[in-house]
């Protein structure tokens, strides 16, 4: 992955950009991203631009993308990188304008929010709980019944859980009923948690970042957007951006149907 790449307006697809949902699309839900993955994103940015759109912050897809790399920095591994769906941004390693969920919402709501998070989970009959049950990021909240700190085995039998007993379905059903005055979305993602943010602030809002670059001098016009992700059923956290009449989306089963279907689209 020490390439050297064209420049943007130089590869032989320039007006196309690939965008790749982190967990479930390029790696296995909070694992490594494998040298088959890497590989293959490596000679897709030889054609056109690549990016990564994830709602975990910047720290997490160092860890998930570029430690496997060889400890780079993931940020040269993309040309664009979204991390909390756009709110911290990235191109070619120069970072972006950025927006914050606090300066929003709002301290004293934000209070009410977490005060209500925290007592529903406490007062939850699930077959475990570990802790950190309420993640702040800059864009957003995660919230996890079970708490982040749930070792990959437990995550995996969490989820299992969940497709039956609807755990957060229920629960951002009551924030929903709660909240729904505040303009929030909550989105459900990943093997453990869901997302909490402003209305619009969902992986949509990285398009805008795209939108803003092609207007400057030597900025491209991406025309074609392809989206993978797996998480695009409605209530999923790429739904979205899946949906949405700028892209063309992608649902995928994880990694290696990711690099399926590249090789498929674009005959690498």
């Amino acid at each position: 992955m020490a390439s050297s790449y064209p420049p943007l307006a130089e590869r032989e697809l320039k007006n196309t950009i690939c965008l790749f949902d982190v967990d479930g699309t390029l790696t296995p839900a909070r694992r490594d991203a494998t040298p088959e993955v890497l590989d293959i994103l490596s000679r897709l940015r030889q054609k056109c631009a690549i990016g990564f759109v994830g709602g975990s912050d910047l720290v997490k897809q160092q860890e998930q993308i570029g430690n496997p790399a060889g400890g780079v920095d993931v940020t040269t591994l993309f040309d664009f990188c979204f991390a909390e769906n756009g709110l911290t941004a990235y191109k070619l390693g120069e970072k972006l304008e950025s927006n914050s969920f606090i300066k929003w919402i709002g301290e004293d709501k934000y209070k009410e929010l977490v005060k209500f998070i925290l007592h529903y989970i406490a007062d939850l009959d699930i077959p475990i709980k570990r802790g950190t049950f309420v993640e702040f990021r800059n864009g957003m909240i995660n919230v996890s019944p079970i708490g982040r700190n749930a070792s990959n085995e437990e995550r995996q039998e969490f989820e299992r859980f969940d497709k039956t007993a609807g755990v957060r379905k229920e629960f951002v059903n009551k924030l929903r009923e709660r909240f729904g005055d505040l303009g929030l979305t909550f989105s459900i993602g990943g093997q453990i948690s869901f997302d909490v943010f402003p209305t619009g602030w969902d992986k949509t809002y990285c398009l805008q970042h795209l939108e803003a670059e092609a207007k400057k001098p030597g900025g491209v016009e991406y025309t074609t957007i392809h989206f993978f992700g797996d998480k695009t059923m409605v209530g999923g956290n790429d739904y979205e951006i899946f949906t949405d009449s700028r892209t063309i989306g992608h649902t995928v089963t994880g990694p290696n149907d990711t690099i399926a279907e590249l090789k498929s689209l674009f005959g690498l």
